[in-house]
Order: C-alpha cells, then sequence, then structure tokens
C-alpha cells in the first residue's frame, strides 16, 4: 500500500484541490492517505473528512511534528510527503511509486514542477524564470511540494533533524545516486501573486537555509553571481530577469538578518496569495 502523508495547518482553501486530484482516479483503498490538521483555525479537518482519507488532528501548528504524527501513522511503502497547498493527480503519485517500488530503485524521489505563473506580475515571473535553471534547483528533491521515499528511505529522513527547510534536508540526505526527479510526476505549484508575497518566502529561505548549516544537518544551497553570470551567458535575454533576481535576493537576506541574529527559526512568513 502507498501511503500519504499531508502536514496541513489552515489548508481548508487548498486542501480540497490537492485531495480531488490524488483520489480522482485512485482505485478504493489505493492509497492509505494521512491528513495532519495541525494548529488550525480553519475548517482544513473538515474539509478533509468527506474523502477517503484519516484526519489526525493536533493543536500544535508545526509542519515537522505533523510531519512525525502522520509518519507513525502511515502504513505502508512507498511513502509520500505532500504539501498541502500543491496540486498532484493520482497518475503523477503512482508514478513516484513505481520508481521507489523497484527492486534497485531510488532511495527518493520527486516529481517535476509546473508552475502557474501565467497571470502573476512580471516581477514573480522574472525571478522564476532564474530560479528554474539553477542547477541546484533542478537537481533537489526541494521545493516541489511532494518528497516520496522507500522503506530505507524513511529511515534516512526519521534521522533527521526538525528544522524549517525540512524539504532540502531531505534533499541533501541522499546523494545524487540515491534520489532522482520523475518525469513522468508532475507537482503543481502555485507561487506568490504579489511581489511582496515572493519576498516573505525568499525571507523564510534566506532564514531557513542559515539554520540548516548551522545545524548538523549539512550545507544549505547558495545561489552566487557566477551562477547568474552562466545562465545570462547562456540566455542573454534573461539579463533584466538576473537583476530582479540578485535584487531579491539583496533585500531578503537583509530582512533575514534580525531573525538570523536573534535565533529565529521558528517564525513561519507565509504566503497567503498564493493560496486565493
Amino acid at each position: 500500500m502507498v501511503s500519504v502523508v499531508i502536514p496541513a495547518h489552515n489548508e481548508a482553501k487548498v486542501l480540497g484541490r490537492l485531495l480531488d486530484g490524488l483520489l480522482g482516479e485512485a482505485a478504493p483503498g489505493e492509497f492509505d492517505v494521512v491528513v495532519v490538521a495541525n494548529g488550525c483555525t480553519d475548517g482544513t479537518a473538515e474539509v478533509a473528512r468527506p474523502y477517503d482519507v484519516r484526519v489526525l488532528t493536533t493543536p500544535v501548528p508545526s509542519k515537522s511534528a505533523a510531519l512525525r504524527m502522520g509518519d507513525a501513522a502511515a502504513r505502508g511503502y512507498p511513502r509520500l510527503y505532500v504539501d498541502a497547498d500543491v496540486e498532484l493527480s493520482t497518475a503523477s503519485a503512482r508514478a513516484l511509486a513505481a520508481v521507489l517500488a523497484a527492486p534497485d530503485g531510488p532511495l527518493a524521489a520527486a516529481p517535476e514542477r509546473d508552475l502557474t505563473l501565467a497571470d502573476r506580475p512580471w516581477p514573480v515571473r522574472a525571478y522564476y524564470a532564474i530560479w528554474t535553471r539553477l542547477p541546484h534547483v533542478r537537481a533537489g528533491l526541494f521545493a516541489r511540494g511532494v518528497i516520496a521515499v522507500n522503506g530505507a528511505g524513511n529511515e534516512r529522513l526519521r534521522a533527521l533533524p526538525p528544522v524549517m527547510a525540512d524539504d532540502l534536508t531531505a534533499s541533501l540526505a541522499f546523494t545524487p545516486d540515491e534520489r532522482v526527479i520523475v518525469g513522468t510526476a508532475r507537482a503543481v505549484i502555485h507561487p506568490p501573486r504579489t511581489v511582496a508575497d515572493l519576498l516573505r518566502r525568499r525571507v523564510r529561505a534566506m532564514t531557513s537555509v542559515t539554520e540548516l548549516e548551522r545545524t548538523s544537518a549539512g550545507a544549505g544551497e547558495r545561489t552566487g553571481p557566477r551562477d547568474l553570470a552562466a545562465i545570462v551567458a547562456k540566455e542573454p535575454r534573461l539579463a533584466g530577469a538576473a537583476v530582479v533576481f540578485a535584487a531579491m535576493a539583496v533585500l531578503a537576506r537583509r530582512r533575514a538578518a534580525r531573525a538570523i541574529r536573534a535565533g529565529d527559526y521558528t517564525t513561519w512568513l507565509r504566503d497567503e496569495s498564493s493560496r486565493n
């Protein structure tokens, strides 16, 4: 049985969208889905209950705690960890599970990203034009909203410390030979609708990468001028987008500095615009 763990904190607006796609073509009992409504003040749990899922609730608003709670309740492998604000189809879940179920398959897998950018303002589109071309973004399991593992991969994840950058930490826990991006699986990612919300995401990312680098979890991924120069050299039309990307990085670094100095790695700057 394939288990799917979905941590959900105040995700009533979008959880049904995910569950409709995930279970839309699934056979009864094909997926063991565990939704962990953590610290919710909306109707997240109520949205989930009509579906063929198990709903757990906790008053603690913590994604890492919700993941551990869902993991303890999950019944099978391969196991998918799915963010409530993405979209994943039945076919994509099956594709991830099939790769991990292979005898000589990888320990971890993730889908390709489909970003909904058509109606986003140009600075947001420019930022992601660069971000999606960064080598570590293309190769890593992080920022896809879905990470899938087999039994051995799950043991690797259980040993990781609870940090804000949970998906980046999970990606770095596996060598390139142990993980794979499955081209036949797609996760729909909803980027911020405003520049302000994009900045909030980047401040959170900057803070969480710093936390990761200061723990035993390993080194985070940083983008430098050489990375931007290489992208522009290959595609000169992206020079303006590179300027936007660099400006956003500078602003995020400055705004994250206060939290980093204070050692505040618990304040989750959430983008609400992508949930509307």
